[in-house]
């Protein structure tokens, strides 16, 4: 199965903001700039799935296919750290989520290590629908996640690789796996 990773485009919020499922929304000159490009990019026939998110959902479903809206691919859940200036949450904890980013539990949220366990059980269904081709639009986490199980990785193992290596996934990015 080839699946096409789509990341959302740039949320409208403040720089600086800490923010993972907080539900965003985009600018819609920003998504009828990049539309044209990623359906040339992308399967034409191919199911599409999107996290519940709106930076997703609006991106999935101007992409022309029936969208299967899909929960467990919801950004990480920052907790009480959502929509709060990084420079005003304490270092402590910033350090603490450092020395234990796959188990931490940032705000009391989700753990990376909780956001795999949720990715690998997506995974596993997309790859029992038998379809050849899918598109799946969701977040920068979420992409790393899916690309550490696509490699054969087992969820602690997915969690480490995605914790250990900083996003580099620009907005509206098709990342492609093909998975067995």
């Amino acid at each position: 199965m080839r699946v096409y990773l789509v990341r959302h485009l740039p949320p409208i919020v403040a720089p600086g903001l800490c923010y993972g499922s907080t539900d965003l929304a985009t600018d819609p000159a920003a998504q009828a700039l990049a539309l044209p490009a990623l359906q040339a990019a992308l399967p034409a026939n191919a199911p599409v799935y999107s996290s519940p998110l709106r930076r997703c959902v609006v991106l999935a479903r101007a992409l022309g296919q029936p969208v299967h809206i899909d929960a467990r691919l919801v950004e990480l859940d920052f907790g009480t750290w959502e929509m709060q200036r990084w420079d005003d949450i304490a270092r402590a904890d910033i350090d603490a989520w450092a020395v234990d980013v796959a188990g931490y539990r940032p705000g009391g949220g989700d753990s990376v290590a909780g956001m795999a366990a949720r990715i690998a059980g997506f995974y596993a269904d997309l790859i029992n629908t038998g379809a050849s081709e899918a598109v799946v639009v969701c977040h920068a986490g979420a992409i790393r996640l899916l690309t550490a199980r696509a490699a054969g990785l087992d969820v602690d193992a997915m969690a480490h690789a995605a914790a250990a290596h900083p996003h580099a996934i620009g907005y509206g990015e098709i990342v492609i796996l093909d998975c067995v």
